[in-house]
């Protein structure tokens, strides 16, 4: 009778000190699901059995698998005994060629390096010859004026070009030593790779009969991730917003994934699945509480950071994973081990990792953040665990959409949404391979043209720009996730901004930076600004102008906003004197104007206020 089971792990070690016949069972990864950190592999392999127990045994696997995701599903006619995963030190995965590549570049550049050094000794012997023979053989009193002449350009010629044969000789060693010094790094980057231990899987089957067996095998990996971001086009203020969602892929596991059936997944199997619980609210005197808002980003004038990510050694490390803590926002370094993120609101740690390194996570409290990563030792030391994980969810009907695959590649491939009830995956319709390198790959998912309402947005009290707003509506059915944006608008790049996917308004604004075409000033009218005195009281007056002109040839709706002083106490009387139809918001004292600007319009607007206040005291206005 053919039986379908679903793996049972026994956690004791007992059963696995007895002696079976072993197998290696041959598999391939056939689906990858990328989550935001991490990604599920599933594996498959058929063989076949024979009668008795048999251990089967899968080898050459990541490195870095989570022992807990381990599952395994059987079918065929035996039974799934147990499983168990770990490391096996002694059948290290096969050395890549890259290396014996890289080390002959080294050789050829340290040949290039002693040709170069032995050309400046050659240099060094002709300057101190020269220098020995300046002085015409010991004899230049009897030299004539025109020999000395002579003698003097000569050397000046011979000793210039040695001076500048030799600054050009020791830049290129300079120049050989730097390509060295790279190429020595990424041959300690893949030795740090190679010289760790390989997965290793053993499946324990008992089978009355000899049969054929056919496994498929999942389970989560760690060094594997990917991150949103989206370029943002806008070609006037009367076209739609076209936005390419894209994402950036890496895996660094130690295996490469082959035309495997690709899945970005929004999900994160690393997040808590326990609901949070309330906790007492015990309530006290003001002068006793202490107050930290748990949404207040650590230092809020930091809005972009930039930095490098060093070895212990001081040298740059390349393809560290710089993400935003609780975000979907996040970069790599450079080759140099620079990286730049602008960092979206409530911000509040940066979390650097990579492979064989420490993970680190620090606070964002200044625009450079320079880190140096410590090695993790941890990775040395063997683990032997059983474990069993659950199925994971991910599979319902969704919408076509489609995208193009980047890396290196302008190739078109096609990809389907699916929505699932707590995440959304994108499913590349075609195989895909992503080497394990942990370089980013770049993968367009999709492309929107979106119906968007164009509004320009400007507080000339602040900064006399105009910024351009757009505003989506319906923004929940593009499955858009909080990530960087490049803006572009009418065909030149902006500036980067982020996308606030985390807004709960049924809008979505996003700012596409400033509009140089739209003039705004804001001055104060001396002449009618003043104090005076009645009675017990004093009483000043502030007026401004506010000019607004559009020098576009399409019209735009402008939004104005400006503000009158709020009083504390109630001592102190504001009354709004002219406000030249503006809206007052009597709570803030935030003024709103919202125009609707022709080309080549300009309009003016006034702003007027009054403060009363006793004679004896003092306020600061503008």
């Amino acid at each position: 009778m053919k039986k379908y089971l679903l793996c049972v792990l026994m956690i004791s070690t007992q059963v696995f000190s007895q002696t079976y016949p072993e197998k290696n069972l041959n598999t391939k990864i056939t689906d990858v699901t990328v989550f935001l950190q991490g990604a599920q592999v599933t594996r498959k392999g058929e063989t076949r059995i024979s009668s008795g127990e048999t251990k089967i045994i899968l080898e050459n696997l990541s490195p870095f698998m989570d022992d807990k995701s381990v599952q395994v599903k059987a079918e065929g006619d035996f039974t799934v005994i147990s499983v168990k995963h770990k490391l096996d030190y002694l059948n290290e995965r096969e050395k890549s060629n890259e290396i014996d590549s890289l080390q002959e570049r080294i050789e050829n550049i340290e040949s290039q390096i002693a040709l170069q050094e032995s050309r400046l000794q050659v240099l060094a012997e002709k300057e101190s010859l020269l220098d020995k023979n300046k002085d015409l053989n010991g004899e230049t009193s009897g030299a004539s004026l025109t020999q000395l002449k002579q003698a003097i350009e000569f050397y000046d010629r011979e000793l210039s070009q040695i001076k500048k044969e030799g600054i050009i000789t020791q830049q290129l060693i300079e120049n050989l030593n730097e390509q060295k010094t790279k190429i020595s790094r990424q041959i300690a980057d893949i030795n740090l790779q190679e010289d760790l231990p390989s997965g290793k899987i053993e499946i324990r089957v008992e089978s009355d009969i000899s049969t054929s067996a056919d496994f498929r095998i999942t389970y989560l990996v760690e060094n594997a991730g990917w991150y949103p971001n989206y370029d943002l086009r806008v070609k006037d203020i009367e076209s739609p917003l076209t936005l390419n969602y894209k994402a950036d892929v890496y895996q660094n596991t130690g295996v490469d994934w082959e035309n495997v059936n690709l899945k970005l997944s929004n999900g994160n199997p690393n997040e808590s699945g326990v609901a949070p619980e309330l906790e007492t609210w015990y309530l006290n005197y003001a002068r006793n509480t202490i107050f930290k808002s748990v949404y207040d980003r650590i230092n809020p004038n930091v809005a972009n950071v930039k930095g490098k990510v060093l070895d212990e050694d001081g040298l740059p490390l390349p393809g560290v994973n710089v993400i935003v803590k609780g975000s979907t926002v996040g970069t790599q370094t450079d080759f140099d081990g620079n990286y730049e993120l602008t960092l979206p609101n409530n911000a509040k740690y940066l979390v650097y990792s990579y492979v064989g390194y420490k993970i680190r996570e620090l606070p964002i409290s200044q625009n450079r953040m320079d880190v140096k990563l410590e090695t993790d030792q941890a990775l040395l030391e063997e683990v032997v665990v059983t474990a069993y994980g659950g199925e994971l969810q991910g599979k319902a009907k969704g919408i076509q959409i489609r995208g193009t695959s980047s890396a290196n590649t302008a190739r078109r491939i096609e990809t389907t949404a699916i929505e699932n009830q707590t995440t959304v995956e994108f499913k590349v319709d075609k195989p895909y391979s992503i080497p394990s390198t942990g370089e980013k790959l770049a993968v367009d998912l999709t492309e929107y043209e979106i119906e968007t309402h164009y509004e320009y947005y400007s507080v000339p009290k602040l900064d006399n720009s105009a910024y351009i707003l757009a505003k989506i509506t319906d923004w929940d059915k593009y499955n858009l996730l909080e990530g960087e944006a490049n803006l572009f608008f009418e065909d030149a790049f902006v500036g980067r901004s982020v996308l606030d996917a985390k807004s709960l308004s049924d809008t979505l604004s996003i700012s596409l930076g400033k509009d140089r075409n739209i003039v705004i000033g804001r001055e104060k009218i001396d002449e009618f600004s003043k104090r005076r005195t009645i009675g017990s009281n004093k009483i000043e007056t502030r007026e401004f102008r506010i000019l607004a002109r559009n020098k576009k040839s399409q019209p735009i709706q402008l939004t104005l906003f400006d503000q009158i002083p709020v009083p504390a106490i109630n001592e102190i009387d504001v009354d709004e004197v002219e406000l030249t139809n503006g809206k007052l918001n009597e709570k803030t004292g935030e003024i709103t104007w919202t125009l609707n600007l022709k080309p080549e319009e300009q309009k003016e607007l006034i702003l007027k206020y009054e403060v009363k206040y006793p004679k004896h005291e003092k306020v600061l206005l503008e």
